[in-house]
């Protein structure tokens, strides 16, 4: 089943932040229905910003996730990578790179960093229009998943944010999100104006503190939710911690050694040690001396 086709569903696609194929394994293994590749976190990752990202990046993160999960990957595509024109290779590239989705949003291209710090750079309702008109002719798979995104709700007003939303439904968009609305107030306000299919984007923590669950959110007409920062501000806290730990005379005050393994054997159970073994018994490494099962 595409991610077109779940999208008819009561309950909402919940799409974690994937940045990597292990992230993605792990996502795939935990249940999710769908994976999320994030500009801003992807661009973090990087020691950079989402502006500082091109199409070529994105779509190679997606050939190396795409090489060993099947999960529904949807593309944060940023402003789509130019104008209207630039638009048919941006769907061409993220269709050739497996992508379920893309989502594009209404800003200046090149994209600004004072993004990060609240300041949008919006371009005309009616440019932005023809971004996603384009976006549509440009597409070849029936099943991709075109989301047309507004950061409006920032930038000027709910009033402009929902006359935007609006244009690029009629402009062909199979979803549409308003980005920054964090409130049950501004959700259910968006969804009596615009009605589904509608995308919304959690916060930290997913839906913790929004007082809303996913059936909730299914009644309204949200049919896909995307965490776009959690696992990464986790991941980054852990690393932060193992290595100030390690800074600290290298492991050496520790009265006891850390017992790995287990952590160790579930994430080679997820990337699949056992089964490559197998492969190499069967063809190359035959007999005796093959019988181990790890490293």
């Amino acid at each position: 089943m595409s991610l077109k086709d779940t999208l008819q569903a009561p309950l909402p696609v919940t799409a974690p932040l994937v940045l990597n194929p292990l992230m993605a394994k792990m996502a795939e293994a935990a249940g999710f229905p769908a994976g999320y590749l994030g500009g801003g976190a992807t661009g973090y990752q990087k020691v950079a910003l989402e502006a500082n990202l091109n199409l070529t990046e994105m779509c190679q993160a997606a050939i190396d996730i795409r090489a060993v999960s099947s999960l529904p990957l949807i593309l944060d595509a940023a402003c789509g990578y130019g104008d209207p024109m630039h638009i048919h290779r941006t769907i061409g590239m993220s269709e050739a790179a497996g992508f379920a989705a893309i989502e594009i949003e209404d800003q200046l291209v090149p994209k600004r960093a004072h993004h990060h710090i609240g300041i949008e750079h919006m371009i005309p309702t009616e440019l932005m229009a023809a971004k996603v008109r384009e976006a549509v002719a440009a597409r070849r798979q029936r099943d991709f998943v075109i989301i047309a995104r507004t950061n409006a709700m920032r930038a000027s007003t709910m009033d402009d944010a929902l006359r935007r939303g609006e244009a690029y439904r009629k402009a062909g968009a199979d979803v549409v999100l308003l980005s920054m609305a964090h409130t049950p107030e501004q959700l259910r306000v968006i969804a009596e104006r615009l009605g589904g299919p509608l995308m919304y984007l959690t916060g930290r923590g997913g839906l913790a503190g929004l007082g809303m669950t996913l059936e909730d959110l299914g009644r309204l007409g949200y049919k896909i939710v995307a965490d776009p920062s959690t696992p990464l501000l986790v991941a980054y806290a852990a690393w932060k911690k193992v290595y100030e730990d390690l800074a600290d005379g290298f492991g050496a005050k520790d009265t006891a050694r850390p017992d790995w393994s287990p952590l160790e054997k579930d994430m080679l159970a997820v990337i699949g040690l056992d089964r490559l073994l197998a492969v190499e018994r069967a063809t190359v490494e035959p007999g005796p001396s093959a019988r181990g099962t790890s490293c």
